[in-house]
């Protein structure tokens, strides 16, 4: 083998172990910004906790199956397990209205009208989405 294939074969192997020494860089990604976000505060009466939970839940499953939901996130508060944060994403106001007009929407509203002592809903446009990606 000629000297410079050799030369250019070890350069090339180097370059290879190097770049599997490497740790991978974690993978960022974003969306576009915006978004139009609803974010609601909720204090749910301690009686109805599980019943609102199984509702909520349900009512987040069939939304992000919709167009024009991209999220639909549900928290408690970590010093206030009746308090809860729900964080949804939607590609619109008009997105957010066509999921208020679904018939599982209706069906969360009606469920859960009595549970609900006090609700406090925040309608935001997204500036920057930024996460960390698996």
């Amino acid at each position: 083998m000629p000297a410079s294939l050799r030369v250019s074969a070890c350069l090339a192997t180097a370059a290879a172990a190097i770049l599997l020494m490497c740790p991978p860089a974690p993978r960022v990604a974003a969306q576009p910004a915006g978004l139009y976000i609803n974010s609601v505060d909720l204090d749910i009466n301690p009686a109805d906790m599980d019943a609102y939970m199984a509702a909520l839940k349900e009512n987040g499953a069939k939304a992000v199956t919709e167009p024009g939901c991209r999220e639909f996130n549900i928290h408690v508060k970590a010093d206030n397990p009746n308090h809860v944060f729900i964080y949804e994403v939607y590609d619109s106001a008009a997105a957010l209205e066509a999921h208020r007009a679904t018939d599982h929407f209706k069906k969360y509203a009606a469920t859960t009208q009595k549970m609900v002592a006090k609700r406090d809903v925040r309608a935001m446009t997204s500036v920057a989405f930024n996460y960390k990606a698996k």
